[in-house]
């Protein structure tokens, strides 16, 4: 799996986990769409973490960590209210980013080598 998958992967779980929490009667308050905002946010960095933009591909790391941060609270409350749904949502969300950014720390990896091995 690429950086550029991994990334398009987690924008469109949290896409939809987003617009799932809205839409459950309980829980349709607009807090739920934050996710789907940064979804959608990372869905306008695929196309420069593809082609492997160093400033881009950092822009959408920092907010696939920001987003990660963010839904520890959600995953606590799931947990503490014992929502299965809402944590099958939470967590889906939270693997696919801890996904997203394992590939993008290996493509950082391989371009510093790819880099080093071009000036050597």
């Amino acid at each position: 799996m690429t950086a550029h998958s991994a990334n398009m992967l987690n924008a469109v779980v949290m896409i939809v986990c987003s617009f799932w929490a809205y839409l459950t009667p309980a829980y349709s308050s607009l807090t739920a769409l934050i996710p789907a905002g940064f979804g959608i946010a990372l869905i306008l960095c695929g196309p420069g973490v593809k082609v492997e933009n160093k400033i881009i591909a950092h822009i959408a790391v920092v907010l696939t960590f920001v987003i990660l941060m963010l839904l520890i609270v959600p995953m606590r409350t799931a947990v503490y209210e014992g929502n299965t749904m809402s944590i099958l949502r939470v967590g889906a969300m939270m693997i696919t980013g801890f996904l997203a950014m394992v590939m993008f720390i290996r493509s950082f990896k391989e371009a510093r080598r790819r880099r080093e091995e071009g000036s050597a």
